[in-house]
């Protein structure tokens, strides 16, 4: 088989883990460096200067691409929309809270709810603030 063609098909698997692990934006900057050592070894250049190829931009594609992606996943609070959106703000429990569940209203809405220290209990008429939303729970802290 053809060394370019070996690059090629690592190059698309990496881009389909990419895809397949959404928030990481590890995987993309390593494919992309893949197929550039595809075009090296399809020129002809030896293994030995695909390897170097393939070393070289996978570290120079991270050290550029990673952290522009980065910089544009994270999204301002004013802008999350959903159960995002409640991530940061505060909760009044309604029925007492602890690590098996319970219920918090946030904003109006009725929310079942665990507490994040698992030694915490939290009584009903508390302020608490909401750490994380997990499926239709909501994990909160005092």
């Amino acid at each position: 088989m053809a060394a370019w063609l070996v690059w090629a098909f690592v190059a698309v698997l990496l881009a389909l883990g990419e895809v397949f692990t959404p928030g990481l934006f590890f995987l993309g900057p390593i494919a992309v460096a893949a197929a550039v050592s595809a075009i090296a070894a399809a020129l002809g250049l030896g293994w030995v200067l695909d390897l170097a190829v393939f070393v070289v931009g996978s570290g120079a594609s991270l050290g550029v691409l990673r952290p522009i992606a980065r910089r544009h996943i994270r999204v301002p609070l004013s802008m999350r929309t959903g159960s995002a959106a409640l991530v940061g703000s505060s909760a009044v429990v309604t029925e007492q809270v602890d690590l098996n569940g319970g219920r918090v209203r946030i904003g109006g809405e009725v929310w079942s709810a665990r507490a994040m220290d698992e030694d915490q209990v939290l009584e009903p008429g508390t302020r608490v603030q909401v750490a994380e939303i997990q499926g239709a729970t909501a994990l909160v802290y005092e």
